[in-house]
């Protein structure tokens, strides 16, 4: 699919700069890059898309190609110096909660329902239809690079797993200068939460915003943990350090940081 000729004159009202590309490597690799070449002119909710992504990364070091035209990447810079680093923990998770809305946004009326999977990745109806990535610049702890890649235009046939899903996969058109825009909004309202709250989620009503759109909290898991270990149990709530807090038997809780999360029931 080839960029809009009418742009994005929605996210452009919310972003200070929105630049395209026909296609890139990594939207995130080539942010990181640019804030290291010329940080003053990647300023607060910077943006770089692209509808043609070749070798895209997620969480745990994965990587994922997708058809052109068939999905939408974007990485924007976040500049988080005013939240306390102990609480930077949460900026995933408030990227994840803000494409939520997004997607929400876009189905609202339809049937269909958008919800979070912890840490970040939005469901439509249970299937994942996006998945996002958070790192810092190096040298710039301050700066914050999160990716995220929209499954939009893919069709059924082209879904990489059976627990994946598209807009176009359920019959849906998504207006993707709309869905940018609601998601920068979310995003930059809920870290200017964050900060005025000195960094506490209670106060700025992240935890509660999380664990309302998020799907896991309440369900039964199996938590893939980076040491091969695999946990299963009850995800019974989110802690105040974002973690997602496990009850095994009824009885032993477990409170995880990083994984890889399947929603068992």
């Amino acid at each position: 699919m080839p960029i809009a000729p009418e742009g994005y004159p929605r996210t452009a009202a919310v972003s200070p700069r929105v630049q395209v590309v026909e296609t890139t490597d990594s939207t995130n690799a080539d942010v990181v890059q640019h804030v290291l070449d010329a940080p003053d002119e990647w300023p607060h909710l910077s943006l770089l898309l692209t509808t043609d992504q070749r070798a895209g990364r997620g969480r745990l070091d994965r990587s994922w190609t997708t058809p052109p035209g068939t999905a939408l990447a974007l990485s924007v810079v976040v500049r988080v110096g005013a939240i306390p680093p102990a609480s930077r923990g949460w900026i995933p998770l408030i990227a994840g909660a803000a494409m939520t809305r997004a997607v929400a946004a876009q189905v609202r009326g339809t049937g269909h329902s958008a919800t979070l999977k912890w840490p970040n990745d939005v469901l439509l109806d249970g299937a994942k239809i996006c998945g996002i990535l958070a790192e810092v610049v190096p040298g710039h702890p301050d700066a914050v690079v999160i990716g995220s890649g929209v499954n939009t235009r893919m069709p059924a046939s082209d879904l990489p797993v059976e627990t994946a899903t598209s807009f176009e996969a359920l019959g849906l058109v998504a207006d993707e200068d709309v869905l940018i825009a609601d998601y920068l909004a979310a995003l930059d309202e809920q870290l200017t939460a964050l900060a005025a709250s000195g960094g506490d989620p209670v106060a700025a009503g992240i935890l509660a915003e999380v664990e309302a759109l998020c799907a896991t909290v309440g369900s039964d898991v199996a938590v893939s943990l980076p040491d091969g270990e695999v946990l299963r149990g009850r995800a019974q709530r989110i802690d105040l350090e974002g973690r997602l807090v496990v009850v095994q038997e009824s009885e032993f809780e477990s409170a995880v940081s990083a994984g890889d999360v399947i929603h068992v029931r």
